[in-house]
């Protein structure tokens, strides 16, 4: 994921910022609670494509 491009990018829901998780291939809106999926390099940004986060990753994120 570019950098420039994520600096630009905002949660849809919240407006809050994402953070890329590389392993899963997912930005990251804590706030939401929401990953969203990155596939084939582009951002796919809609609600209803996200997953929701559970407790425990939300944790991780803490860490």
């Amino acid at each position: 994921m570019d950098a420039k491009l994520l600096e630009l990018l905002v949660c849809p829901v919240t407006k809050g910022p994402l953070r890329f998780d590389r392993e899963h291939q997912e930005l990251i809106s804590h706030s939401a609670r929401l990953a969203y999926p990155v596939r084939d390099g582009i951002p796919v940004l809609l609600e209803n494509e996200a997953r929701t986060l559970s407790d425990d990753e939300l944790e991780e994120e803490k860490q």
